[in-house]
């Protein structure tokens, strides 16, 4: 793939610019403060968010020791990561998890190609250990499964509010 021919993604982060992470705040009072070590995300989406700007900011030190299975390992690097175009985050949600410790978030990262902008929609596992908030695994690719409404019982209110039953209704 010709990379003259991809849209450009995100600039890399920078003091005074407005944070990749897309909360509006600027870099140095968002994500900057978690990228540099000075101040820890204090909750999964946070997390999420600095990962992100990490991945603009080809930050792979800081993407390795916030990725769980990999947090206590000493840091390599290995000169071969790959440069995505990222254009945006969106989170769709934050949810706790089982315990305290425990999170989810379900968002989508934009990058640019060829064909135009695409996304990864994810949602992801989050964990407190010791503290400090790690990426953990994905739980799911794409976007959440459709739910549906139980379908109404002859004898059932009707779904469309007027207060008659389903079967002298819509069940018609």
């Amino acid at each position: 793939m010709s990379t003259s021919s991809v849209p450009p993604g995100l600039p890399k982060p920078s003091a005074g610019q407005p944070c990749p992470c897309g909360t509006g705040r600027n870099y140095e009072s968002c994500c900057g403060p978690r990228l540099s070590g000075e101040r820890p995300a204090e909750t999964a989406e946070q997390l999420m968010r600095s990962r992100f700007t990490a991945h603009v900011a080809h930050d792979w030190r800081y993407l390795h020791v916030t990725y769980r299975p990999t947090s206590r390992k000493p840091y390599v690097d290995d000169g071969d990561s790959a440069e995505i175009p990222w254009t945006r985050l969106v989170v769709h949600a934050h949810e706790p998890g089982a315990s305290p410790d425990a999170a989810f978030v379900d968002f989508s990262a934009y990058y640019a190609t060829e064909q135009g902008e695409q996304a990864l929609h994810e949602k992801a596992e989050f964990a407190r250990v010791e503290g400090r908030w790690l990426y953990t695994r994905n739980v799911r690719n794409g976007p959440a499964p459709a739910k549906t409404a139980p379908k109404a019982g002859r004898n059932d209110p009707c779904p469309c509010g007027s207060g008659r039953k389903f079967k002298v209704c819509c069940g018609r």
